[in-house]
């Protein structure tokens, strides 16, 4: 069974134990927002999967690398058609452009969101424009080194005058971290990856 038919179907299977189910800051009563980012692999025989590098200005995680997503608008009809929009806006990605394979475990974020992560394929190469105001780069990474869990490391750091443990992914100089990372390692743990 190739990596792609793993994961597409590892998403019909109950969740495994050992996820991780977010950052949520101890004594944190908000609850959280709903958001969804959109996992888009491409059909290559080595699949890729599109990341984007946010700019440095933005108020929240200015400067890291993430999966194009963002709030579920009230106009959304669900998780995936907000993280579909989503990447329309960030990154020019024609919703019709993604064939949907469903959703992945949610993951709440430091910030206060409700992360759904929402999976497709997408074809190879297609001509990705990054929004001017969000998006510095967007680019393409090797999905098996992203999921595999030899590259990906737990580092613990201090965050909000406590200490907090997150994984990141070190890719030919970048950085995947935080809730971007942590999907990443949910879906390496869904495939059972040993």
């Amino acid at each position: 069974m190739t990596l792609l038919e793993r994961l597409r179907a590892s998403l019909a299977a109950p969740a495994p134990a050992g996820l991780l189910t977010g950052d949520l800051i101890e004594g944190d009563p908000a609850p959280a927002k709903a958001a969804a980012v959109l996992v888009a692999i491409t059909r290559r025989p080595n699949p890729g999967l599109i990341l984007t590098l946010r700019r440095e200005h933005l108020r929240q995680h200015a400067g890291q690398i993430a999966l194009p997503g963002g709030r579920v608008d009230p106009g959304d009809a669900s998780e995936a058609a907000a993280a579909l929009r989503e990447a329309q806006e960030e990154i020019d990605l024609a919703p019709d452009a993604v064939t949907l394979w469903g959703a992945a475990d949610p993951y709440r974020t430091v910030t206060g969101y409700r992360v759904i992560p929402i999976l497709g394929t997408v074809a190879p190469d297609l001509p990705l424009t990054p929004h001017q105001h969000e998006v510095a780069e967007v680019f393409e990474a090797p999905l098996a080194f992203l999921l595999d869990p030899a590259n990906q490391r737990a580092v613990t750091a201090e965050f909000q005058g406590r200490m907090r443990t997150c994984h990141e992914i070190e890719w030919e100089g970048r950085r995947v971290w935080g809730a971007t990372a942590a999907m990443l390692v949910n879906l390496s743990r869904r495939i059972g990856w040993t």
